[in-house]
């Protein structure tokens, strides 16, 4: 009986602990929502079915950070059983609704998703789901020749005199190019990059909160940066 006792208290312990990752909801006219959220799964409505959605995956997390009204189709069959769910459609966040080709699409780190968002096989279909501390971002992808617009990153390299900040966007590849004619903001200061794609934001000392953005293109996720 100890012994059963004893391995029971040991599954326990091994059991890992919940996944949190970065998430970012961008709407069409270019706002954002960003938090750290649960992957845990959850049931969702479709029409008049409640239907899983496995945990860590996408669609878990979407829905995790509360954007606001989330509409969805079903292509397939979804109910109770999360694997059901793997043709779980959004087709409308807010008032941004799918039209044509354009829609909601999602992103992990830098390249887009290959596999329906409440997939359990994995954002892209190789059987492993979202970790704790991966990032999300879901934007309405406007279709263009080699897919949707690119997703904007920063990197910040920090000095006494302020902030050197290089702006790359990533394909849906995650293939990443220099983005001249962004706008870098930081500390209530904004400086657009050039043809290196970097920008150089004179700040005192202090710790700010810098992101780039770009008509045209997702804006990049906020990142703090410590002048010296």
């Amino acid at each position: 009986m100890l012994l059963a006792a004893t391995a029971a208290l040991a599954v326990v312990a091994a059991a890992p602990a919940e996944a949190k990752v970065r998430e970012m909801v961008v709407v069409r006219s270019g706002k954002a929502l960003t938090k750290d959220v649960s992957t845990r799964g959850l049931r969702v409505r479709v029409g008049h079915r409640r239907c899983a959605v496995a945990s860590r995956t996408p669609l878990a997390v979407l829905f995790r950070i509360h954007p606001g009204r989330i509409r969805l189709r079903d292509f397939g069959s979804c109910s109770r059983r999360a694997g059901d769910s793997t043709q779980l459609f959004v087709r409308a966040i807010r008032r941004d609704r799918n039209k044509g080709r354009n829609g909601w699409v999602y992103k992990v780190g830098r390249k887009a998703g290959t596999t329906g968002a409440a997939d359990p096989s994995g954002p892209f279909g190789n059987g492993r789901r979202l970790r704790s501390g991966q990032r999300v971002v879901w934007f309405y992808c406007k279709l263009r020749t080699g897919g949707c617009q690119r997703s904007l990153s920063i990197r910040t390299t920090a000095d006494a005199g302020g902030l050197t900040v290089k702006v790359v966007g990533y394909d849906d590849n995650g293939h990443g190019v220099v983005v001249e004619g962004a706008t870098v903001k930081a500390g209530g200061m904004t400086a657009p990059t050039g043809a290196d794609g970097r920008a150089r934001i004179a700040l005192p000392v202090g710790s700010y909160r810098v992101y780039a953005r770009k008509r045209g293109l997702v804006r990049s996720f906020a990142e703090r940066a410590r002048v010296p």
